[in-house]
């Protein structure tokens, strides 16, 4: 209830989503156009990691979702940090 109670409890904030890195030669990226491929570090089945800021927050599986939201990108969260002594 603490965090309910807290004044900034009610501001929206951004939350990032990384699904993988990539570290193409410079070369490479002054190359890529319309149509081209950076390949990442990850799988598809790899988990994502959710990051308020710099700060690793949570992981997390994509999935897309169904019904009016259909085609929309999601994640289910699999692991979270525990934000409440920051708070």
């Amino acid at each position: 209830a603490q965090a309910l109670s807290h004044p900034f409890s009610q501001v929206p904030v951004d939350i990032t989503v990384s699904v993988g890195k990539a570290r193409p030669l410079l070369r490479d990226l002054l190359r890529l156009g319309p149509d081209a491929v950076l390949p990442l570090d990850s799988r598809l089945e790899d988990p994502v990691e959710l990051y308020l800021g710099d700060r690793l927050i949570a992981r997390g599986e994509l999935q897309e979702l169904d019904g009016p939201e259909a085609g929309r990108l999601a994640v289910r969260l699999t692991e979270v940090a525990d934000l409440k002594p920051e708070l």
